[in-house]
């Protein structure tokens, strides 16, 4: 059996005297799509953070592929392979869909200063395959129609897609997506279900999400954590977590909330 690609321990988080995450401990194996999902204020863009190295744990630690997490900066995360995305969009606006994929390419730069400034025949080789690379995720996302577009003037959720492409753009062996169907109608957060089951699928990458729509949770997840006030409420399948008494709870109330919502709806 191989060994998980990610592995959370005892992970807790303080801000002064709020615990934000309270010993959080999970594993995702490669080539899952593993979902933490939770109401407002669970924890789950914390813990997120915390993998990205924007935060660093009180108490706890994360592994990624054999490497303590802690032990590197922010700005290496993306060169041990994981890749994210932002619930509230982060591309460079005044620049073309194919100048941001571009950026993604970044961290596989291997060329210098003054090999750039005169333009050698190894700066033409890496530019080329950066373009290689960038073409094969405009195919895979469908994105050739916007290549040349400025990000500023596209649709809301061609943009979700745009920041999409530039994570795949970095060739990660982890995709962290920070709720993928924020602000996409219904036929765009199908496309984007359909967007996550080809990258596990073609790309053989494993994806770890957070997400508050339940369909398309039940739809790509393999496996769903829920937290709720920094703490782990229950672990299993979309079916599993999503029947579980403290989730229901979490969401709805008591169960005498529930018993009552029931009534109402019946």
């Amino acid at each position: 059996m191989s060994t998980p690609l990610l592995k959370a321990k005892n992970l807790s988080v303080r801000f002064g005297g709020v615990k934000a995450v309270n010993d959080v401990s999970f594993e995702v194996e490669r080539g899952e799509v593993f979902t933490l999902i939770g109401p407002n204020g669970a924890g789950k863009t914390t813990v997120f953070n915390l993998i990205s190295r924007i935060y660093t744990p009180t108490a706890g630690e994360i592994e990624f592929d054999g490497h303590a997490l802690s032990k590197h900066a922010p700005h290496e995360i993306a060169k041990l392979g994981i890749a994210r995305t932002f619930q509230n969009i982060e591309l460079f606006e005044h620049a073309t869909v194919l100048q941001n994929l571009l950026i993604g390419r970044h961290t596989h730069r291997q060329t210098n200063l003054w090999s750039e400034i005169f333009f050698t025949a190894g700066t033409r080789r890496a530019e080329v395959q950066a373009r290689e690379k960038v073409e094969q995720v405009i195919d895979l996302l469908d994105l050739q129609h916007y290549r040349e577009s400025m990000v500023a003037g596209l649709p809301y959720g061609v943009r979700k897609v745009v920041e999409l492409a530039r994570a795949l753009c970095t060739e990660p062996k982890l995709l962290l997506l920070d709720e993928p169907s924020s602000g996409l109608n219904v036929e765009e957060t199908d496309d984007m279900a359909f967007w996550i089951q080809d990258i596990r699928a073609e790309l053989g990458i494993t994806v770890l999400m957070v997400e508050h729509d339940m369909t398309l949770v039940s739809k790509v997840s393999d496996r769903v954590l829920a937290m709720n006030q920094g703490e782990v409420l229950a672990l299993g399948t979309p079916g599993e977590v999503q029947s579980h008494p403290g989730v229901i709870e979490a969401y709805l109330g008591s169960t005498e909330d529930v018993a009552s919502l029931r009534r109402q709806l019946a």
